[in-house]
């Protein structure tokens, strides 16, 4: 009979020897250590900028246009509407916005790419680190498509800063839930630069650059996160469920407790029926 352990002993030690050079390509000892569970720090809202109050205290750099924009989107949500923030029909956020962090997310580290994994509306980014460039054809998405680069900035030989450049978004998207605006041709650019403080190693610091023909200029703002590793707990966030919210034409209505349309603003016109027959039950 042949003898099946020479044989397995060999493939094993094939397979190991083709692994070799890949295992020995990632260091990880070279990556700087961003595990465990990161959120916003205590008492920072969901605003853009986390300076800064939400709404017009964030004193965005809009151009004319824009500012009309939102201001227009600021006065819909005083009367009752949404304005301008596209997320309650439970559209992805996207790019910048996702960085805010609404829900914890998670740093996943290989070679070949950086994931994020952000728990509100369940996204997923993928930062490439391959060395790629950008694709001349790729599909939009709300998160756009991102290629990073490490940088060892004091030369120790191990990584501190992941350097992160992300184009091709789709829309409509806005900075955050007051309605702040990016301009509907999604050419956007966002640039960032994250790292860990040098002085917290469980503080994480985003500086993002955003680059959009809705700004008169480019718009840095600092995100930082704290790091959660004891008894880290995750939560499926869903926005779909139990969302009441309903968008009929350009206009947004609510479905009451009892099952019924109704208005969300103040003389609010009944949503348009036409291809139902007058009177039908």
């Amino acid at each position: 009979m042949l003898n099946r352990r020479p044989i397995a002993a060999f493939a094993l030690a094939t397979a190991l020897l083709m692994a070799a050079p890949a295992a020995q390509a990632h260091d990880e000892s070279k990556y700087p250590d961003w595990s465990g569970q990161w959120r916003r720090p205590p008492g920072v809202g969901i605003q853009w900028d986390p300076s800064k109050p939400l709404g017009p205290p964030e004193q965005p750099p809009l151009t004319a246009e824009y500012q009309k924009i939102f201001e227009a989107s600021l006065a819909d949500q005083k009367a009752g509407g949404q304005g301008g923030d596209p997320t309650y029909t439970c559209i992805p956020p996207g790019m910048p916005r996702a960085m805010t962090v609404v829900f914890p997310m998670d740093i996943i580290i290989l070679p070949e790419a950086t994931y994020i994994i952000i728990e509100y509306s369940n996204q997923v980014r993928r930062i490439y680190t391959d060395g790629r460039d950008f694709p001349k054809e790729f599909e939009p998405a709300f998160l756009g498509y991102s290629i990073g680069k490490w940088v060892d900035e004091d030369g120790d030989g191990k990584y501190d800063v992941l350097e992160v450049e992300t184009r091709n978004m789709k829309g409509p998207r806005s900075f955050d839930a007051s309605g702040l605006p990016l301009h509907v041709d999604n050419d956007t650019v966002i640039k960032e630069r994250i790292y860990l403080d040098k002085s917290n190693r469980d503080l994480l610091i985003d500086e993002v650059t955003t680059f959009d023909k809705a700004l008169t200029r480019p718009w840095t703002v600092t995100k930082r996160y704290v790091r959660e590793t004891k008894n880290v707990m995750w939560f499926e966030y869903n926005c779909t469920e139990n969302n009441r919210h309903v968008q009929i034409g350009k206009d947004n209505y609510y479905v009451s407790a009892d099952g019924f349309l109704m208005p969300v603003r103040k003389g609010q016109a009944p949503p348009d029926l036409k291809y139902f027959k007058e009177g039908a039950q």
